[in-house]
């Protein structure tokens, strides 16, 4: 998801606060990990939506078959999240049967109870097919476009399926699905996977029929109609790439999309691994800011497609399709492994693409995101402690610091190693879920380094160092020396930052890397003559804020230096 969609997702961090503190309640009496709804000792399998739509009202008919694996002998109910009816709003159950026959069900709270008889044997499967009706209350929009034509599109993010759709709406239970979508035959129908049927039924009705054989999370199915111009750009590595637009922007959007959806997808592939779905699609949708990495049909705001900045947005939504689709976090407190990934691979495409300074100026740019973040929450980490509302999922954090985490890590592995460990996460944990830890594992095997004090200093932690630093020359005994100082109120980080030490302008600078582990520390170095200056962090691998300038010359005898010298 692009930054665009973010703030309006977001809550007050004080509310943020008090939750955090109610879970850690629940979690010290229960001893759970997970507050967010889930269906325990079932694993859904398979989804088949068949979905109704008309243009006299938003009242949407779905049956939806639901294949199961149950993994607990004994199970004798079986829960779907599905909105309840309130106030002309909401979805009204008529029938449920199991494996043909009628079932019992109860309906209420959002929950679909269904009785399972006999009960479950562990590792059985089995079919329940839900026939229901109803005004989506959110879930999906349905409304007009910008030029003023009625559409339909799926806004599932991050637990808003089960609104329109019965399902296990939590990211960990992962299945494969298809859309059987009945409209006015004046509309297209855009969905994840492959095309598989469009007939015309011969009332003035369009049966259209998408299959997806990949695995994904509930909020990534996706369902678009609308009066689409599609164009088939012709695979890239195999994979077909694709664009609906509405019939009006096709122009204008199709090159838009098409001209860098080639580009960042062979880098992707070439850096992380195969394309992990059936095609890639870029999909102009309504109502819509941003983009919504839906897998294998990519949803972009209606006028962010037509504007400047697509080529970041198109980088942020494809990287998604590795990571936080295919790779997918076990629950919402690990987002940053979505956001903080797609952050940064758009600046590693933006580095590949435009060069080293239009990379590290996008660095800058999100580091002053997170330095004025942080300003206003001092006490916000990038990895949730347990997060009890999905509204709170989102802040500027996941984000920037997830992606700058990543860069920092690069630069502590560095870049072979960063790329080996990038590779055999995707490879290891592909179509699956994971947390943090399961990416700390396999950066600290590829690395050979024991990396989990990094990652609580800089995913777990709140706030960022914050350095004063000054330097001078010795002329003397012939020495540098450099004092740093951790001034920001929370205890001191343990950095490594380098120094350029610059003699003149033609000359290559002196890279020295120093350790800073206290509040305040000396370093010196043997220099034969007076640098013109001294760079902190040249090349741009810490997150922090820094000022750092040369102070006014000493007596050539000075105090000893705290580090010992160079």
């Amino acid at each position: 998801m692009s930054d665009a969609r973010r703030e309006n997702r977001g809550r007050s961090f004080f509310r943020c606060l008090v939750l955090a503190a109610m879970a850690a309640a629940v979690l010290a009496s229960r001893g759970e990990a997970d507050h967010y709804p889930r269906q325990p000792g079932v694993d859904v399998l398979h989804y088949t939506f068949r979905i109704a739509l008309r243009d006299d009202a938003d009242e949407i008919e779905g049956t939806t078959t639901v294949e199961v694996r149950f993994l607990e002998a004994g199970i004798s109910r079986f829960r779907l999240d599905l909105a309840s009816s309130v106030k002309g709003k909401g979805m009204t159950v008529s029938t449920v049967t199991a494996q043909g026959a009628p079932a019992s069900f109860e309906h209420k709270d959002d929950r679909l109870g269904i009785t399972v008889e006999p009960a479950s044997k562990a590792g059985e499967r089995r079919s329940f097919t839900v026939a229901y009706r109803g005004v989506p209350s959110a879930g999906l929009r349905i409304g007009k476009n910008l030029h003023g034509e009625r559409t339909f599109f799926s806004d599932n993010w991050p637990d808003q399926a089960h609104r329109w759709l019965p399902i296990v709406d939590h990211p960990s239970d992962k299945a494969t699905s298809e859309f059987h979508v009945t409209a006015p035959s004046r509309y297209q129908v855009v969905s994840n996977g492959l095309l598989q049927e469009e007939t015309d039924l011969g009332d003035g009705r369009r049966l259209t029929h998408w299959k997806q054989s990949v695995p994904i999370a509930t909020w990534l199915n996706a369902m678009g109609v609308a009066q689409f111009s599609s164009h088939h750009a012709g695979p890239v590595r195999g994979i077909p790439l694709e664009t609906w637009v509405f019939h009006q922007d096709r122009e204008r959007a199709v090159p838009a999309h098409e001209n860098v959806a080639r580009r960042v997808l062979e880098f992707y592939i070439e850096h992380v691994g195969p394309f992990p779905y059936e095609k890639l699609g870029g999909v102009q949708a309504a109502g819509l800011g941003g983009g919504m990495e839906l897998a294998s049909a990519i949803f972009y705001g209606e006028r962010n497609i037509l504007g400047r900045g697509v080529d970041s947005l198109v980088a942020h939504e494809v990287a998604h399709q590795w990571f936080g689709d295919a790779v997918t976090e076990s629950d919402w407190d690990h987002i940053w492994l979505s956001e903080g990934f797609a952050t940064y691979f758009a600046l590693l495409f933006l580095e590949h693409d435009q060069g080293r300074d239009a990379f590290v100026a996008g660095l800058k740019r999100s580091r002053e995101i997170v330095l004025a973040t942080e300003k206003r929450n001092p006490k916000l980490a990038v990895i949730h402690d347990n997060l009890t509302d999905t509204r709170l999922i989102l802040n500027r954090l996941v984000y920037e610091k997830g992606g700058w985490f990543l860069h920092m890590l690069r630069g502590r592995v560095g870049t072979t190693k960063f790329w080996a460990g990038i590779r055999e996460y995707y490879r290891r944990h592909r179509d699956g879920n994971v947390s943090t830890d399961d990416f700390r594992s396999v950066m600290e095997e590829t690395s050979g380094q024991d990396l989990g004090p990094f990652f609580h200093q800089w995913l777990k932690r709140p706030g960022s160092p914050e350095i004063e630093g000054t330097w001078r020359y010795r002329p003397g005994d012939r020495r540098v020396e450099i004092e740093l100082k951790q001034v920001q109120k929370v205890d001191p980080f343990r950095l490594t930052i380098q120094v350029a030490i610059i003699a003149e302008a033609s000359e290559s600078p002196r890279i020295e890397a120093l350790d800073l582990t206290e509040r305040a520390q000396r370093f010196e170095f043997s220099c034969e003559k007076a640098p013109g200056s001294i760079v902190l962090d040249p090349d741009c691998w810490v997150l922090m804020k820094a000022t750092f300038g040369e102070r006014p010359a000493a007596p050539a005898q000075s105090a000893p230096a705290s580090s010992p010298a160079r």
